[in-house]
């Protein structure tokens, strides 16, 4: 069923396995117990980055299928993507794997860009079996958008760390849960933010409209969520969100940003918090999933959040565009009310 922008799932597809991979800088961090994998050599013995990038990736689908007890071939379809120019660490990373892929692109908006379309075609029975997935790596993004770490450059506070790392979540027709209740996908908004160094700012907009037309369509209230959970907004931008949302007579408090979930501020020198398309993916699998699979929370939204821009449109002196994709999750197939009890 439609309800403007977003589609509600009359038979809400399971979230049958999750797994998310780390780095250094992550093993480092507040959630470090709760990956699957951490992986301390940046470089996964690779000569680039990037090939370490791919290996994070496929360390991370190899193990949601063993958590699922499949074969890479009961998958109809991985939709993927990361941060590298035309999906390269995903590309490439499917190279291994004999298994349709659809590749993404939506920056750090990728994961729930892909859990949502995995979710129509799983949902509409074009599916049986799809995965979503999303990475990214510090080295290679700072190296791609910004200046090689040999430069030496000054972080400024408002500037994000790219996570290293990946995510992965299956879906299937049926199973235990979590399940995928709605997708809204979002609308494109440029605020004619043009720093680089402030992701942030440039995301909000975009998030603050995801989340208010998921409202509007619905009739829901955000009182009815354990939490409401934005990609990788980081300080910044999570402070200008709620700033927005309120301005439009929509007031939350129980927002959470993976971005300041992932790292530690205070101890970890990420100036404004986490980022990259590794961050929303990593977190959801490795912390979202787990809490709903446990019964710690029954009912959530998470957006992940993307800037659009390219080296190349940086350089030209364009603006840098948002957009934002949200998913409603759900501990069971009974939509509950108002957090902790039944509608």
């Amino acid at each position: 069923m439609r309800k403007g922008d977003t589609i509600v799932f009359d038979k809400p597809p399971c979230v049958l396995s999750y797994a998310a991979v780390g780095g250094k800088k992550e093993s480092e961090g507040p959630l470090s117990e709760a990956f699957d994998m951490l992986i301390t050599d940046t470089r996964c013995g690779e000569k680039t980055w990037e090939k370490a990038e791919s290996d994070f990736v496929r360390c991370c689908l190899e193990t949601a299928l063993k958590k699922a007890r499949l074969e890479p071939g009961a998958l109809n379809a991985v939709f993927a993507g990361d941060l590298q120019c035309q999906c390269t660490a995903s590309a490439y990373t499917m190279r291994g794997f004999d298994v349709p892929y659809l590749g993404l692109y939506g920056a750090c908006s990728t994961m729930a860009e892909g859990m949502g379309l995995a979710s129509c075609m799983v949902a509409g029975g074009h599916m049986r079996h799809a995965a979503a997935m999303s990475s990214s790596h510090f080295c290679a993004a700072e190296r791609q958008f910004r200046t090689p770490l040999d430069y030496g450059g000054k972080r400024t506070p408002t500037a994000q760390w790219t996570v290293t790392g990946a995510g992965t979540a299956i879906l299937a027709q049926e199973g235990e849960g979590p399940y995928v209740r709605a997708a809204t996908f979002g609308r494109v908004r440029d605020y004619d933010i043009t720093d680089i160094n402030n992701m942030g700012a440039a995301m909000a907009p975009a998030a603050c409209e995801t989340i208010v037309r998921y409202f509007s369509d619905t009739g829901e209230d955000p009182a009815h969520f354990d939490a409401i959970y934005t990609g990788d907004l980081g300080m910044v931008g999570s402070t200008l969100l709620l700033q927005l949302l309120e301005q439009a007579g929509l007031k939350l408090n129980n927002h959470k940003d993976c971005g300041l979930i992932v790292y530690d501020r205070e101890s970890q020198n990420v100036q404004a918090g986490g980022s990259g398309a590794g961050c929303s993916a990593a977190v959801l699998c490795c912390h979202v999933l787990p809490a709903l699979r446990e019964g710690r929370m029954s009912r959530v939204l998470f957006l992940s959040t993307g800037a659009l821009m390219s080296q190349t449109t940086f350089l030209q002196g364009e603006s840098i565009p948002g957009i934002a994709h949200l998913i409603e999750l759900s501990s069971g197939l009974t939509r509950p009310g108002v957090k902790g009890g039944a509608a």
